[in-house]
């Protein structure tokens, strides 16, 4: 069979690539090649490991998503560029594979909010942000999220811990999914349904212990696209609002929003000012803009909803691991979220008003973050948006 092409990756190797089914693949020989040759970039010291080229990042998350790379050599692999520390190229790249080898589906939707929390899930406080979309269809915003059941290094209470604590179903197809946003405005979908190639790699990712750049990508694959499509993400450390912009670029969101939140979470502090960065077209340079609770009359004892004193323990593995049983944290989250959908005033309560009325701003539907506090409250003392969570058990 004659190669298509020869991809040149920044001159440091060459990679034949041949057809096969309207799709590609490469020999056994080039794949691992091509990981010796990234692995020899980047693992070669604080002096002298050399930064990869967008190709390069691209053609090794290749090699690593179709299962045939060696596993010591990818816990090597990305243990390094974590200690070299990932550029945007990389990123973007190694992104760029896991879009490629995930199914999405393009809705014929005017307009979507893709909720992106970390998929490690929370450990400190009960987690809100789950009943979200549920809240934004209520207000007849679609708004999807996605994640999967646990994944280090937090193995924290997720979205997919905490919606089938509720009830509902998190096994959609990426049809399905796209089906029931455009149904009753909102869903969840799991990892190993839009991208079970990545999904699959859970175990080697447990192995490696730390934290790898897939945790900063993945939540950026979007899985359900709508004409327009919004952002909404959090995180903690300030480096991180220009890679996650970047990120979010290179992966086609019209908008993005990233809250600086508890957790890394997509909910502030309801004890301090925050602050959002975002940009409203791809085009657009990023922007900053200050966050205060009290602004919309939140005035909070504590910054999240605190964990209760009387949840089971369990040992931890390590100091990152918490002590606390995260399905105890997940059945708390799924009874507190329900209430505080159904009108119960609350820490729960306010978390929601305040992140929803971030979002709402952000896409124009409000002009400030007053109304759109009290547009949020009135759907939820309605019951208007524990009906939209209970549509989709």
């Amino acid at each position: 069979m004659k190669p298509l092409m020869i991809l040149p990756l920044s001159g440091y190797f060459d990679i034949l690539i041949y057809g096969y089914d309207n799709g590609r693949y490469m020999t056994k020989a080039i794949q691992q090649n091509i990981m010796r040759q990234c692995i020899q970039k980047v693992a070669t010291g604080p002096e002298y490991s050399k930064d990869l080229s967008f190709d390069e990042a691209y053609e090794s998350m290749r090699v690593i998503l179709s299962g045939d790379a060696d596993p010591v050599q990818v816990a090597i692999y990305f243990i390094a560029l974590r200690m070299k520390r990932e550029t945007n190229e990389e990123n973007c790249g190694i992104l760029q594979a896991l879009i490629e080898s995930a199914e999405i589906v393009k809705t014929d939707l005017d307009e979507i909010v893709d909720i992106c929390d970390p998929y490690d899930g929370y450990t400190r406080g009960v987690p809100a942000s789950p009943f979200i979309p549920a809240v934004l269809a209520a207000m007849d915003v679609n708004a999807v999220s996605h994640g999967l059941n646990e994944v280090g290094p937090k193995y924290g209470a997720t979205h997919h811990k905490v919606l089938k604590a509720a009830g509902l179903r998190v096994d959609l197809t990426p049809e399905d999914a796209a089906k029931q946003v455009e149904q009753i405005g909102w869903a969840y979908i799991d990892q190993s349904s839009y991208a079970p190639k990545l999904h699959d790699m859970i175990p080697l990712r447990q192995r490696i212990i730390k934290r790898q750049v897939l945790t900063t990508v993945e939540t950026m694959v979007g899985p359900i696209r709508a004409k327009k499509t919004h952002l909404m993400g959090g995180y903690v450390h300030k480096a991180y609002p220009p890679i996650y912009t970047a990120l979010a670029k290179h992966s086609g969101f019209d908008s993005a929003m990233f809250v600086r939140g508890v957790e890394g979470g997509i909910i502030p502090s309801l004890q301090q000012s925050g602050r959002l960065f975002y940009y409203h077209d791809m085009d657009g340079e990023e922007q900053q803009r200050d966050l205060a609770p009290s602004d919309i009359g939140i005035k909070a004892s504590t910054r999240a909803v605190p964990l209760p004193d009387d949840l089971p323990t369990v040992d931890a593995a390590d100091n990152i691991a918490t002590t606390v049983d995260i399905s105890a944290v997940a059945q708390v989250s799924a009874d507190l979220g329900k209430a505080a959908l159904g009108g119960e005033e609350g820490i729960m309560y306010d978390s929601l008003v305040y992140s929803t009325a971030i979002c709402l701003t952000h896409i124009n539907r409000y002009e400030t973050m007053q109304t759109a506090a009290d547009a949020v409250r009135n759907v939820l003392n309605s019951g208007a948006a524990l009906d939209k969570l209970m549509a989709a058990a």
